[in-house]
């Protein structure tokens, strides 16, 4: 179990997280298209995955505004966003901010066991049940090269440390 905060108020978040070095597990999330989809489906590509609560928070929504910017225009890069959003909505976001260069997958499906495996599973306070903010990146053979749980949930990821590690 790790602890994170939410405005400064302590908030468990249970479940793994990955370390650099590690094999990121397989998982299969919900696309805009209803289907699942996992990391088996961007073999060969390195992937961002952007891990946020919901895309519809300030925050979460600069977040995908800025990887859809500096990491899509990386060479053999996949940006995933992960979050509890229904894929309608987080379509319908996409669509609205003109993103074209992230793919959103929704917990909708699948997401206990993302959230577990993954060490993202808020599991007190006001946000129990979706996930914590966090950025794991991996290279084409899904090893992870950065993983950061952000220390509060209101604050953007380290962009710099996460896009290096691609470079």
């Amino acid at each position: 179990m790790s602890t994170v905060t939410l405005g400064g108020n302590p908030i468990d978040v249970a479940g793994t997280f990955p370390a650099p070095g590690s094999t990121a597990a397989e998982f299969a999330l919900v696309g805009a298209d209803l289907a699942n989809h996992g990391l088996a489906e961007f073999a060969g590509k390195r992937k961002v995955l952007n891990i946020v609560p919901s895309l519809d928070t300030p925050t979460c929504a600069v977040s995908t505004r800025k990887f859809n910017e500096k990491a899509s225009s990386l060479d053999n890069t996949v940006v995933l966003v992960i979050s509890a959003d229904l894929p309608f909505a987080a379509k319908r976001f996409c669509e609205v901010e003109g993103l074209k260069n992230v793919m959103t997958l929704s917990t909708m499906r699948g997401g206990e066991a993302f959230k577990q495996a993954y060490g993202v599973d808020i599991a007190s306070g006001p946000l129990a049940g979706v996930t914590a903010r966090a950025v794991v990146v991996l290279d084409a053979d899904n090893k992870v090269l950065h993983s950061e749980l952000v220390s509060e949930i209101k604050n953007e990821p380290n962009y710099e440390a996460a896009l290096a590690a691609l470079k």
